[in-house]
């Protein structure tokens, strides 16, 4: 059985794909530095998390899908040393499930890692998340989603909760919580902080820019009222490769974009919120690496627009910018271009 073995959590939109996306490309070095990462990839991760918390159709997911956890689980108890398991749905697991998880990995030493930010931040990026896989719901109403199966809501937003529920099942000086480094900070400091509490050591190449591109506050409301007329993009392939991948950080990623904040009543519930976390952390006596204040909302917030002060003129414009780009995508994916050039150049080339 691994000596210790270190769960990363989440929160949900503080840096996770970047970790997982560096953890994943240096799989060997990692393994140099005397971590298993089990599993083939990402995904098994993420299957592993859901499973654990006993969701119902898993093999939607995939064929592998379901069994997930106990495969990741059994490949830690025949390993030596230290493990590492990542994904940001693990944050949603009820205190039971959590309990189950590190009970599942005794006798190894379970380590629990809580990478966060301030729960305004979390709301707005968490929100514009779910929109780039398909949701249609305004963002004063997702938070208020609950129970099993909300990983949009405050369920995986709120870090009080979260760390009640995964710090009942560990010592608290066995949760790391770490907050996300401010503007200003070196671009690496994140995953230095990280690598540090799991014992990664060698030089990792890091990527030069975030791994999650955001839409500005035009956009992303564009983005989901287009959602609101899609049909056959249920499953998470389908909206990963379309909704996200093409259209959100294809193309509206590319248009100039207002960052977008929270109505002052939502943002008041944000306060409340971190203030309750931060207030928890102290009095546990967790593990912060980083700046516990940071995870306060600020008293005063860089200018953002509300969604709710989109105009409609504002939605026809970047949805005319959207539909150009389109028809140029798929004239090129047509032939229709390169049939044109190829019709022309026969005209005017001399005879024989």
């Amino acid at each position: 059985m691994a000596d210790r073995v270190f769960l990363h959590v989440g929160l949900p939109k503080t840096g996770t794909t970047y970790l997982q996306g560096v953890l994943w490309a240096n799989r060997g070095l990692v393994a140099q530095d005397g971590v298993l990462l089990p599993g083939s990839g990402h995904r098994d991760h993420l299957w592993a998390a859901l499973d654990a918390q006993g969701r119902k159709n898993l093999r939607r997911r995939g064929p592998k899908a379901k069994g997930a956890w106990g495969r990741l689980r059994d490949e830690l108890n025949q390993a030596d040393g230290t493990g590492l398991v990542t994904h940001e749905f693990f944050c949603g697991a009820s205190r039971q499930q959590a309990e189950r998880v590190v009970a599942d990995l005794a006798p190894a030493e379970v380590h629990v890692i809580v990478t966060a930010r301030h729960t305004a931040g979390m709301l707005t990026a968490g929100w514009q998340e779910m929109v780039k896989n398909g949701g249609t719901a305004p963002i004063d109403q997702i938070p208020q989603k609950s129970g099993p199966g909300s990983e949009f809501s405050w369920r995986t937003w709120d870090l009080q909760g979260v760390l009640k529920r995964w710090g009942s099942a560990v010592p608290p000086e066995r949760v790391h919580v770490l907050p996300m480094p401010g503007k200003g900070e070196p671009v690496d400091r994140h995953w230095r902080n990280f690598a540090g509490v799991v014992g990664l050591y060698s030089e990792y190449p890091l990527p030069a820019r975030a791994a999650n591109q955001s839409l500005g506050v035009v956009q992303v409301e564009l983005l989901r009222r287009v959602n609101e007329h899609l049909s056959g993009f249920k499953g998470p392939t389908a909206r990963g490769r379309w909704i996200r991948g093409y259209l959100a950080e294809g193309h509206l990623a590319a248009q100039p974009g207002e960052s977008f904040g929270l109505d002052e009543e939502l943002l008041a519930e944000c306060r409340r919120r971190a203030e309750r976390a931060v207030r928890l952390i102290r009095r546990r006596g967790f593990d912060v690496v980083g700046d516990v204040e940071s995870l306060l909302v600020p008293a005063e917030l860089t200018a953002q627009r509300s969604v709710t002060s989109v105009t409609e003129a504002e939605l026809v414009d970047a949805a005319g910018q959207l539909v150009a780009v389109m028809l140029a995508d798929v004239r090129e994916m047509s032939g229709g271009a390169t049939g044109r050039r190829k019709r022309r150049s026969a005209r005017t080339a001399p005879s024989t």
